[in-house]
Order: C-alpha cells, then structure tokens, then sequence
C-alpha cells in the first residue's frame, strides 16, 4: 500500500511483513527525514527513537561535538569508512582525530540530511539503521558544496540508551560544487 499524505511531498510505502511487529516502512519521496513529519502514524515509536538518535549523532558530527559523540557510542565502535581506506577500525581515538583536527575547521556550515531511512528491529536492545546522507557544506571560501554516502549504522540498547556500536560507510558519487555565476 502506498500513502500519500494530502498537500504534502511526502509519500511512504508500507510493507506488511510476515511477523506481527515487522513492519517495514519505506520513503517513496524522500524530502525530510520520517522524525521531521509533523504526522506520521505509521511509524513505531522504537524506529522513531532510532532515527531520531541518528539524527542527533550526525548533529554532534556537523558541529565537531567530540564529547555527544563519545557519548552516543560504543567506545569499542568498528567502522568500515572511506577514511580507513578499507580497514576496519575499531574505537574512538581514529575519529577523535577527525573530530579535532578537521570537522567544521575547513567549513562555515555544515547540513545533513537523512534521507530513505530504513530501520530494522533486531529484538528489544538492538536496531539497524540505513539510509543515505546527503550533506551540504559551505566552504572558507564560501563555495556550497554537496556530497553523498550510504550509511548503515548497528545501534545496541544499554541501560535505556541506544549506543552506536558498528557502521559502515560508503561513498559513490562525487562531490558537487555549486559555483553561482553557472546557476544565473
């Protein structure tokens, strides 16, 4: 079944799944992230909690907040990303160096934007998360700039709180450069 909320640009598609708790909730037109939909009674409160802890995880990224990070992760967290050029790495002191030696140095603003989220629940104390992140950033120069990642994220619940404890990320497209006089 595909819904379509009247005078809106956003469209889900939701997919019965075999099990009872198991529905799969898919954006058709992704325009916003589900968390940022004033009305959405088709998504669990469990998804919701994972998005929105996603969210707010990318948030502490944009703002080079090494200390929301550190705290929304596992401090054993692996990752496969472009950075490790094909290694898995494991910890924080790799991103703690990103965080205090890159993130938000080189731009004035930075924006991301989740979007085709797509949340399974493994159990009670853990969830998967993927989605694409399109981030846009403006530059000390103060050329915008847009680039694009997949990310899967693996999410544990300790002690009421969800904690990153795995991701991946992976980068297909190139970066877009918006120069101002080409758009006049």
């Amino acid at each position: 079944m595909c819904v379509c909320l009247e005078g809106s640009e956003y469209c889900y598609q939701r997919l019965r799944l075999d099990s009872e708790d198991n529905d799969d909730i898919r954006l058709v037109c992704p325009n916003k992230t589900m968390s940022q939909l004033s009305t959405n009674s088709y998504g669990s409160a469990r998804k919701q909690e994972v998005i929105k802890i996603t969210e707010q995880l990318l948030e502490a990224i944009n703002t080079g907040d090494l200390e929301a990070y550190t705290k929304i992760c596992d401090p054993h967290i692996t990752a496969f990303e472009p950075e490790a050029l094909g290694n898995l790495v494991e910890g924080m002191d790799f991103h703690k160096f990103y965080f205090e030696n890159v993130v938000t140095k080189n731009c004035k603003a930075i924006n991301t934007t989740i979007l085709n989220p797509n949340v399974h629940l493994l159990g009670d104390e853990a969830a998967c998360i993927a989605y694409v992140r399109l981030t846009q950033y403006v530059d000390k120069q103060g050329m915008a700039h847009s680039c694009q990642c997949e990310e899967t994220r693996v999410w544990h619940k300790k002690d009421n709180k969800w904690q990153n404890v795995h991701f991946h990320r992976s980068t297909s497209s190139p970066p877009y450069s918006f120069v101002p006089s080409a758009h006049k």
